[in-house]
């Protein structure tokens, strides 16, 4: 499931948007929530991008995980040379359980709300942090080296390797920044391996929206 920014906002140095797992995952399946960016040049050429989220993962202590990584523009996730075109940064100053460069270990609560934030100085490298709001406590991934000079075409994203049928889970993404203007939601295809009952819609007149599994999308 994604959420896209409608239309996109300008390229930008800083992208942020505040995630609240408010119903969590109870099966040993990974969970993946994540803002994700596009690193673009002066003349807004994309030359690669990567997503900052939370993750629920069982091999990681308690099963909570935090992600920040991405590719070379042209990279797949699935494709082959995946692995070749993964960007470097800064090795994490936070455990990681599986010994993953991109995943870490990262207590983060259900029904906490907690700040994803990018942020750079337009050399290259991208600052991807988490903070949460309850305590104003701010943890620093690392740093990413990406490339480009402006961040641009910010979605957020729900995905899920849980059965269709597993118990609902909910989360609300709220206060974007740069604020999207309308919110454009969209759905991989079952053909594709997505399921028909996750959904997106409106969390009243808030402004934020909330992702669900195992529910009965309409529209």
């Amino acid at each position: 499931m994604h959420l896209w920014w409608d239309p996109p906002p300008a390229p930008t140095t800083e992208v942020s948007v505040v995630l609240e797992v408010l119903e969590p995952p109870t099966v040993a399946h990974l969970y993946f929530w994540a803002l994700q960016v596009s690193f673009v040049d002066d003349a807004g050429r994309r030359v690669g991008g990567a997503h900052l989220g939370l993750q629920w993962y069982d091999l990681h202590p308690g099963s909570t995980a935090v992600n920040w990584g991405g590719y070379r523009d042209g990279a797949s996730l699935r494709g082959s040379n995946a692995t070749s075109r993964e960007l470097d940064g800064e090795e994490s100053a936070l455990p990681s359980a599986t010994k993953n460069r991109n995943t870490r270990d990262f207590a983060w609560r259900p029904r906490t709300p907690y700040r994803l934030r990018v942020t750079g100085d337009g050399d290259g490298w991208w600052r991807g942090d988490v903070t949460d709001l309850t305590t104003d406590e701010t943890t620093v991934v690392r740093r990413l080296h990406g490339g480009g000079t402006l961040l641009a075409d910010p979605v957020v994203w729900s995905e899920v390797f849980a059965r269709c049928d597993d118990p609902t889970v909910t989360v609300r993404w709220s206060q974007p920044q740069p604020p999207w203007r309308a919110v454009r939601p969209t759905y991989q295809s079952y053909a594709d391996g997505g399921c028909t009952n996750t959904r997106s819609e409106p969390d009243g007149d808030t402004g934020a929206w909330v992702q669900r599994t195992s529910y009965t999308r309409t529209g």
